[in-house]
């Protein structure tokens, strides 16, 4: 109390001295600091400030991105061709492979080989889908999926690929995604963060990738928008809890008395990063009451456990997260990122990309399911995919594994505005090159914003002298043949 007495004594003098401070307590720091709505857009070219609305209305309010890091084999899950028997084991034609770039583990290979799918394809739904034996659930929810398959990228290894789909840019230091949503739309729950992260860990032997919290930082944008990761166990966030000795009330007057200094260094020099701060310190207050009740799950009835499966008790499992990322949406998170490792099958690929697809098969359509059936799919966007796919042909001998391939692969996205049943793009018989549809990442990225009523065009902030966005300076589309 002693340091509080002197903190506030400290606070008399610099008002005295600075004449202008305007008080921020708590009531002048919900002015500063209020929720911004869902109608409370920003960015115009060449400005940072708010626009007054969102470009045009959204078809989706919300957005889960289940995130496959590694690669997952869209030859192996999504990308039927009924000729690969009689292809398997025959060189691929130098004609396909073309001058493209590979990786350091196929660079010393003498021949390509035609490698078919590790397990059958089966037609599925109304819409007659084809999908591998491998995705048995996820296969019972194709009528509301609009299957992506010829999306590509110039990546050829794991980073800079996530980082370039994750951020715009294959360079560090670009706003996420996530980031670029809770800045252009806001939060409808002033008691979560706008964009939360959760991440997963396959439970085959392949590790995967390292997952970076570059993927879902702020980069020049205010850090308030970076997102938040939450852990498994009983501390979901960390520091969130208070120090020993110190409970709610005095932590209320404490940061009601940074506030003010804040507020009144604010003043003077005028940097933003002071108001994100203070964001930030208030976010953590609001989420030490709001997080444990998201995080308890024993008022989920024993059905919602059927449906996702036993995982789904086991905190930090992808089921578990699932789960936790339509409890976010019911409460009004804005985005939420689900990280699942383990996609990165070189060796061993029939047994590792099984138990992938175990891991994740049934909680993917389980999320889809539930978020349908309790009204929310409509305005809720989901995109399941990964940084690239695999290619075409064995490393080493015959199902071995599968190297990486950016030329090709396939994305998935359901609910808010698109429509379900339908496939997009072509490739050709080996799976290796767009024949049609093709879909950069880009153009994903710049279909994910308008979904939730964003023109990718519009939202912009000033950096370095050059009006950044999420999707560059290079040209990208909307993919409106899968608009609804």
């Amino acid at each position: 109390m002693k340091n509080l007495d002197r903190l506030r004594r400290d606070l008399q003098r610099r008002q005295l001295l600075g004449g202008a401070l305007s008080g921020l307590g708590t009531a002048a720091l919900a002015t500063l600091l209020g929720p911004k709505s869902f109608g409370a857009a920003r960015g115009e070219p060449g400005s940072n400030d708010a626009a007054p609305a969102p470009h045009f209305t959204p078809r989706a309010r919300r957005a889960i991105y289940l995130f496959q890091s590694g690669g997952p084999s869209h030859i192996d899950l999504w990308d039927h061709k009924p000729h690969w028997d009689r292809l398997h084991g025959q060189p691929i034609p130098p004609s396909v492979l073309g001058s493209q770039r590979v990786t350091g583990m196929t660079a010393g290979q003498s021949q390509f080989l035609t490698n078919r799918p590790i397990r059958p394809f089966r037609r599925h739904g109304d819409c007659g889908r084809w999908v591998s034996e491998l995705l048995p659930h996820t296969a019972g929810v194709v009528d509301d999926l609009a299957v992506l398959k010829a999306v590509h990228t110039e990546a050829i290894n794991h980073d800079p690929g996530i980082t370039l789909i994750n951020t715009g840019d294959s360079q560090v230091g670009k706003a996420s995604l996530g980031a670029w949503l809770s800045y252009g739309l806001g939060s409808e729950n002033e008691d979560l963060p706008a964009y939360t992260v959760l991440i997963s860990q396959g439970n085959g032997k392949n590790p995967g990738q390292p997952i970076f919290s570059r993927l879902w930082g702020s980069g020049f944008l205010p850090s308030e928008h970076q997102g938040v990761r939450l852990r498994a166990g009983s501390a979901p966030v960390m520091h969130l809890a208070n120090p020993s000795g110190v409970d709610r009330g005095l932590r209320r007057e404490q940061l009601d008395a940074l506030a003010a200094l804040n507020g009144h260094r604010a003043q003077v020099t005028g940097d933003p990063e002071i108001e994100a701060r203070v964001a930030q310190y208030e976010m953590a207050f609001r989420m030490q009451a709001s997080v444990p009740g998201l995080a308890d799950l024993s008022d989920e009835p024993e059905s919602t456990f059927d449906l996702y499966g036993h995982d789904a008790r086991r905190p930090g499992t992808y089921a578990a997260n699932c789960l936790m990322a339509r409890r976010m949406m019911e409460r009004g998170v804005r985005f939420v990122q689900l990280f699942h490792r383990g996609w990165d099958q070189h060796t061993d690929l029939v047994p590792h990309l099984s138990a992938q697809c175990r891991d994740t098969d049934r909680a993917s359509a389980a999320l889809v399911t539930d978020l349908k059936r309790r009204g929310l799919l409509d305005d809720t966007l989901v995109i399941w995919g990964g940084e690239f796919g695999r290619t075409a042909y064995s490393q080493g001998r015959l199902d071995s594994g599968r190297d990486h391939h950016g030329r090709c692969f396939t994305v998935w996205m359901a609910g808010g505005g698109v429509k379900g049943g339908v496939e997009h793009g072509v490739t050709d018989d080996h799976s290796y090159n767009v024949v049609d549809g093709g879909v950069h990442v880009r153009d994903l990225n710049a279909t994910i914003l308008h979904l939730l009523g964003i023109d990718h065009e519009r939202l912009t902030f000033k950096f370095q002298g050059l009006s950044q966005s999420l999707t560059g300076v290079e040209p990208a589309r909307v993919v409106r043949e899968i608009l609804a």
